[in-house]
């Protein structure tokens, strides 16, 4: 005989932790932590930069969720706006059809952007909107005569999704091996890291952002002209650590697009909306791409919506006859999230969350850079309100740690006591050992302080460990 279970929510016991470790399958988490008695942190409720677990715990939330929560948590208005449109017209699909929020979302995103980008693809996250890109890259070529452009180049370390097509233009090979063979035609050239640039270029980073570049033409050359359809670029690359373009990198990457008849793709699923002061990065570092993919901080992360934004070029051989771009997604462009993203963006403008992050973006820097008076911290980059701070073995040679090294470093120790410090971010390993920081967008120098009294703390006794 079967019986209906009771779905109870126990806090305050292990209960709940025992049902996630018993059914929730966890995205990019390693299961075998929580079968050797680690409780299942659950995570209960936000309220601006903060977020509190069932045990009653409060952690400042260094990572705004996942590079998402632009506008702070427990904004009611965003939930206020989702209810009314869900009361409204909680589904309907842009098939061939339109839906008021879709059409007046994508009409204030192409607002934002530059240029002649003012077509919205809308997805349900940034794996999506990348995939989208690279889908309609082929199609373009194909309509206009130079079907045999396929291919894609992206950076070393670079992460770009999940999908079959995504993944092949992600650029950390332990993300893709589980899941070879993938879809054919992704390239990789050098990434932006100018802390770890060939010794050449120590002391000139102009130089190394115009070398970097040139390794995008001479890619282009090797695979050969004809059969390259585009390049993906985060105007600030996030896996690895944050990497910011070097001066001249973006325009040059820009100028061997147009020579070589190649897309320009702009990954803006991290850097846009605010995250780099602007709605979109690109704009504050003055270059028009082809195509910008976006998600997470549109919606501040309340309801799940991504996009791709293209120019009127790419959208020209869809206009007429019978030709189509046969690809969509069930719930992209979906009327409770898009009805979010628009009182989202009201938010912004309301409350000058981009003009916030340029005021203090000089003064995170600055907060964050009293770390490197210690011997494990190496470097701190990144823009705006978006950082890496990596971690170095040895200080004057650069020397990183090993693999055995860094695993005891940053699984072993440092993810669980920055946690219990009450500081939620990234400890991470793709590329070499960082620690990323992306917190709302709504914070000021008493949050510095915090963010930098928790990492100082945690990383001196870090060097305990070594």
């Amino acid at each position: 005989m079967t019986t209906t279970p009771q779905y109870v929510t126990e806090s305050g016991s292990d209960a709940l932790a025992d049902k996630a470790r018993d059914h929730l399958w966890m995205h990019f988490t390693r299961h075998s932590t929580y079968f050797e008695g680690h409780h299942v942190p659950i995570i209960t409720k936000g309220e601006g930069a903060y977020v509190w677990d069932d045990q009653g715990n409060k952690y400042f939330d260094g990572l705004s969720g996942l590079f998402t929560v632009q506008a702070g948590h427990g904004r009611h208005e965003l939930a206020d706006a989702a209810a009314k449109q869900a009361k409204e017209l909680a589904f309907f699909p842009i098939w061939s059809y339109a839906h008021p929020q879709a059409i007046l979302l994508a009409e204030r995103l192409a607002h934002m952007a530059p240029g002649d980008l003012n077509r919205v693809f809308f997805t349900t996250g940034g794996g999506e909107a990348v995939e989208t890109a690279w889908k309609l890259a082929k199609q373009f070529f194909k309509l206009t005569g130079k079907g045999t452009k396929h291919k894609v180049i992206s950076r070393a370390v670079a992460y770009h999704g999940t999908p079959q097509g995504a993944l092949s233009i992600t650029g950390i090979p332990d993300a893709k091996i589980p899941f070879e063979p993938l879809v054919p035609g992704g390239v990789k050239v050098p990434n932006t890291n100018y802390y770890r640039a060939p010794e050449e270029f120590q002391g000139d980073e102009k130089a190394f952002g115009l070398w970097a570049a040139n390794r995008i033409a001479e890619a282009i050359e090797f695979e050969g002209p004809d059969s390259v359809a585009a390049v993906f670029v985060e105007p600030v690359q996030n896996s690895g650590g944050c990497f910011p373009p070097p001066p001249g990198y973006l325009e040059r990457v820009r100028e061997i697009c147009d020579e070589y008849d190649v897309l320009m793709v702009a990954d803006e699923t991290i850097t846009a909306f605010g995250r780099i002061g602007d709605y979109f990065a690109v704009n504050r570092f003055g270059i028009t791409p082809d195509i910008i993919t976006c998600a997470k901080g549109m919606t501040s992360g309340y309801s799940p919506l991504g996009a791709m934004i293209a120019s009127d070029r790419l959208f020209e051989p869809f206009k007429n006859g019978t030709t189509s771009f046969l690809h969509g997604y069930t719930w992209g462009g979906h009327p409770v999230s898009a009805a979010v993203a628009m009182a989202n963006l009201d938010i912004f403008e309301r409350e000058g969350l981009n003009e916030n992050v340029q005021n203090n973006e000089g003064n995170f820097r600055r907060t964050l850079e009293k770390l490197t008076d210690l011997p494990i911290v190496g470097d701190v980059r990144g823009a705006g309100y978006f950082y890496g701070i990596e971690l170095v073995k040895d200080k004057k040679t650069k020397e990183t740690f090993s693999g055995e090294e860094a695993e005891r470093l940053l699984r072993g120790f440092l993810s669980k006591a920055l946690f219990d410090s009450g500081l939620y971010c990234r400890a991470d390993d793709r590329g070499d050992p960082v620690i990323q920081l992306a917190p709302p967008l709504i914070i000021g120098q008493p949050e510095f302080d915090e963010i930098e009294q928790k990492l100082r703390s945690v990383l001196t006794s870090a060097l305990e460990i070594l």
